[in-house]
């Protein structure tokens, strides 16, 4: 952690992307965020993931959008509608829910969607 620089969880999400991309399968032209982005996917679905990503130019958020838009039924990129919401948090709460939301392999944004779906569902008793 001192020689790189980094604290322990940012090398800890480095090595978890690292082992999932072999050397050969590694994209020169693509951020570490790509990468970051397909790890958990099967194989030759990150790799295809990738390919479309370098042949479109496409930015690590683009990336993401298109992998959200696959998991919801194909639904267009016209139709997803997004809002940003910013909130304050303690730092000490903040690193729990990284923490979190690594042990369960999860993208941080990912992880705070998905629990905030399902507090939202205990809440509406659904």
């Amino acid at each position: 952690m001192q020689a790189a620089g980094l604290d322990y969880q940012t090398l800890r999400n480095y090595a978890w992307v690292a082992r999932h991309f072999e050397l050969w399968r590694r994209r020169e032209t693509l951020s570490f965020g790509h990468h970051a982005e397909v790890a958990s996917l099967p194989s030759a679905e990150a790799d295809s993931w990738l390919d479309q990503a370098e042949q479109h130019g496409w930015s690590r958020n683009q990336l993401r959008l298109r992998l959200r838009e696959s998991r919801g039924g194909g639904r267009s990129a016209g139709a997803v509608q997004a809002s940003q919401l910013r909130i304050s948090a303690p730092c000490d709460r903040v690193q729990r829910w990284r923490e979190a939301a690594s042990r369960g392999d999860r993208d941080f944004e990912e992880w705070v969607l998905l629990t905030l779906d399902r507090a939202t569902a205990h809440e509406l008793g659904h």
